[in-house]
């Protein structure tokens, strides 16, 4: 008769490396992108997943006081404990394994330099422990695999088609994973790369599901992942359907908007105040704010301040001008930086010491410009490029002050200054303002910080079912 199915999840983290490849003097896990540690990126994919009850990290001994904030912030409700590794991934498991209770339980054993995992690969992990007693996360593998001898001779090309590539996280029962480890303890030769390979090892006839992972699922290990990795945070979209969505209630906050006197920014100040915000709006032709004049950003947020703490700053004034460099007039020139990098940068300035009061948000807009230079773009272009830098860079220099800084980067949006820019073009193609707006309060609502949120036009044929 089979055992019954534990009613109770388990995640481990194991971030016991001490991050000698990624060659940056520190273990990998408290490398810092996109405004936290990756530990705590993937401390909270995992914390949120409503199929995980408890989450029990295994940090490198040396450096467990660096996670001691994540234990007294508040943030991780199913957080159990952060408790010193072993020396090798096998003795993080061991220890891990003697820390959870006698009742037995579903466990699932991730990498935390795996920030990328997502809901579809930790449900089917979960739910697949339901019949298996063990269960992996593997993708096919796009590389033919060649063995080789001592010599570097090649001696076999196994079949690609029944290839994969393994990830985590790793499932098991509990009662079962804890038998291969008592097997393995009493075999003098033991060692193994992963904890599939000790029950596929020590327990032969327990079956190994395979879980369907994705590509974006990496392991942070050389120099270069954390390059990637920097880019998938960048690239990270959100579908936004804004007839579907559920009303935000920002009863309460205030919310100050430079540029709110049409376009985006009009339509940010209209829905902010429907969800019952206090908006300050700002602009040149309204309040003759001008957001290259620190004087300006300072009498605004002075002025907005007298209304109470200010929760959020946004900034949505930009200028767009197309033109070759050597054909752009020096007064242009100088006025695209102002209006584009500088002013972002002065309003962060101006705008510290408030939302530091009140651990609040500063968002900034890009372009899917800033992706890369074109022709007759190259100022807009570099100038965009910088405000993903700078809001990557205040995320992290401002995480302890408790300020989130994110970066909306809007598809074609029908706007006065694209219609100043190319004229009229077909409505179909462009985003909605109220669309990116409704975006935009989304992350004012949110936890995210030092992230740049894709908002994308979602047309019938290709929206997911």
């Amino acid at each position: 008769m089979p055992s019954p199915v534990p009613d109770r999840t388990v995640a481990i983290m194991l971030a016991g490396g001490v991050g000698t490849r990624v060659g940056l003097g520190m273990p990998k896990q408290l490398i810092r992108i996109a405004g936290k540690a990756i530990v705590e990126h993937t401390l909270e994919r995992l914390d949120r997943n409503p199929n995980i009850d408890a989450v029990l990290v295994m940090m490198n001994a040396a450096t467990i006081h660096e996670l001691d904030p994540l234990k007294s912030s508040g943030r991780f409700t199913k957080l159990l404990d952060i408790l010193p590794g072993g020396e090798t991934r096998n003795d993080s498991t061991r220890l891990a394994l003697e820390a959870l209770g006698d009742d037995d339980c579903k466990i699932l054993l991730h990498d935390a330099v795996r920030p990328f995992v997502d809901d579809r690969i930790i449900d089917e992990c979960v739910a697949a422990l339901d019949e298996f007693d063990a269960v992996d996360t593997a993708i096919p593998s796009a590389d033919t695999i060649i063995e080789v001898d001592q010599d570097s001779v090649i001696t076999g090309i196994p079949p690609r088609s029944t290839l994969r590539r393994g990830q985590t996280p790793q499932g098991f029962r509990l009662s079962v994973i804890r038998r291969a480890y008592e097997l393995a303890a009493s075999d003098p030769g033991f060692a193994a790369t992963d904890d599939c390979g000790v029950v596929f090892t020590y327990l032969p006839d327990v079956p190994i599901k395979v879980v369907q992972g994705t590509a974006q699922n990496m392991k942070v290990t050389e120099p270069l992942d954390l390059h990637i990795a920097d880019k998938i945070f960048q690239l990270q979209s959100e579908s936004v359907k804004a007839p579907d969505a559920p009303p935000i209630d920002l009863t309460g906050r205030s919310i100050v908007v430079l540029g709110g006197s049409y376009g985006i920014g009009a339509s940010i100040v209209e829905q902010a105040r429907r969800a019952g915000a206090r908006v300050h709006a700002f602009s040149r032709t309204t309040t003759r704010t001008d957001v290259t004049s620190r004087r300006s950003i300072r009498a605004a947020l002075r002025t907005a301040a007298k209304d109470g703490p200010i929760d959020a700053v946004v900034l949505t004034a930009g200028m767009l001008s197309i033109a070759q460099l050597v054909r752009t007039p020096k007064a242009r020139l100088r006025q695209t930086i102002e209006v584009n990098l500088l002013a972002p940068a002065e309003v962060a300035q101006e705008a510290h010491p408030y939302l530091a009061a009140s651990g609040g948000h500063l968002l900034f807009f890009t372009s899917s410009s800033y992706t890369r230079g074109r022709a007759g773009y190259g100022l807009y272009s570099a100038t965009k490029a910088g405000v993903v830098n700078l809001t990557q860079a205040l995320a992290d220099e401002w995480a302890d002050d408790g300020i989130s800084v994110n970066c909306v980067n809007p598809q074609r949006t029908r706007t006065p200054m694209r219609a100043a820019a190319f004229g009229e073009e077909p409505h179909t193609t462009l985003l909605d303002p109220d669309t990116v707006a409704s975006a935009s309060l989304r992350v004012l609502d949110s936890d995210f910080t030092g992230q740049v949120i894709d908002v994308r036009v979602v047309h019938p044929e290709t929206a997911p079912r």
